[in-house]
């Protein structure tokens, strides 16, 4: 054997290895998305969920990107959630939309990226993907998966291999709150000012929420109780309705030192080091960003924010 065929040889098995995509990797001509997945495989389970959703057309449709959950993703799944592949196959419309939520209406490489920013899936609801640090996806319930392979490059678009199923999610933001440990006081404020029902509504919504020692804070700099507080419901409404934007706002998409207008009409300022300044000047500190939520996203803060 000539050391060229041994090179070449050693080369190819090296771009076949799982996890190791060094160059974009292309389907045969006239491969589709359906066609490459049907025959790979590690991704086994992933066509028989696909035929099981009836999904095979829109997968082959055009353009398309499919984040490829490998067989072993789904494996962590059955055990995450407690179920049979059979359970998983038999329940349709659960399949129908953990698939659509890994599925884009546009051929995106990962060229196209912008780390920090959401992405829709066909399915609706959205996504974060990160590029720092290696690709992270964190799906709707907060879970996160990582690229094994990006940029298999087919007739009707690109394919991504991914390490764990990702889920839309199945909480609000007032629900994701309510199993935060941290926004306890929140949750029972907007409990008591009746904004529950408006903040479970389709939003999008960006909750800039204060944790419990923020209110602990602010009691004591009004010189006031938590029954008071929450006995004032106009000015709980005021106040809490300062924390909230009508829109989707990740950190990625929070742009510094730009007025940022909440839905109580008055707005704050976040600066690059995400400290805000309210319209009192008073200043807090972001926490935490981007906890998903199916009409929203939250983050956490150090100090409530008070309007004039």
């Amino acid at each position: 054997m000539s050391n060229n065929h041994h090179r070449r040889t050693l080369l190819l098995s090296l771009l076949a290895a799982p996890g190791i995509a060094l160059l974009p990797a292309c389907g045969d001509d006239g491969t589709n998305l359906w066609q490459y997945v049907e025959a790979q495989s590690d991704l086994k389970t992933l066509t028989a969920a696909i035929r099981a959703a009836g999904l095979t057309d829109a997968v082959a449709a055009s353009p398309r990107t499919l984040f490829a959950p490998t067989d072993a993703a789904f494996e962590a799944l059955l055990a995450e959630l407690g179920t049979t592949a059979d359970a998983l196959l038999g329940n349709t419309d659960l399949l129908k939309a953990v698939l659509a939520y890994h599925l884009l209406g546009s051929s995106r490489t990962s060229a196209d990226w912008v780390s920090g920013k959401a992405i829709e899936p066909v399915g609706g609801g959205f996504f974060k993907l990160e590029t720092t640090g290696g690709v992270v996806l964190t799906d709707g319930r907060n879970r996160l998966a990582r690229t094994t392979q990006t940029d298999v490059l087919l007739d009707n678009g690109v394919l991504h291999r991914i390490d764990r199923v990702m889920l839309p999610a199945n909480r609000t933001v007032v629900e994701t709150a309510q199993n935060v440990a941290q926004t306890s006081t929140l949750v029972a404020a907007i409990t008591a000012a009746g904004l529950v029902g408006a903040l479970s509504a389709s939003g999008p919504f960006t909750v800039f929420a204060p944790v419990d020692t923020a209110f602990s804070a602010l009691l004591a700099e009004l010189g006031t109780t938590l029954d008071a507080l929450v006995a004032d419901t106009a000015l709980l409404t005021k106040v809490l309705t300062y924390h909230v934007v009508a829109a989707r706002a990740l950190k990625a998409d929070i742009v510094p030192g730009q007025p940022i207008t909440s839905l109580q009409g008055q707005s704050f300022i976040v600066d690059a080091g995400l400290k805000i300044t309210d319209s009192n000047q008073r200043v807090s500190t972001i926490l935490a960003t981007d906890t998903l939520a199916s009409n929203g996203v939250i983050h956490l803060i150090d100090r409530v924010l008070l309007p004039t």
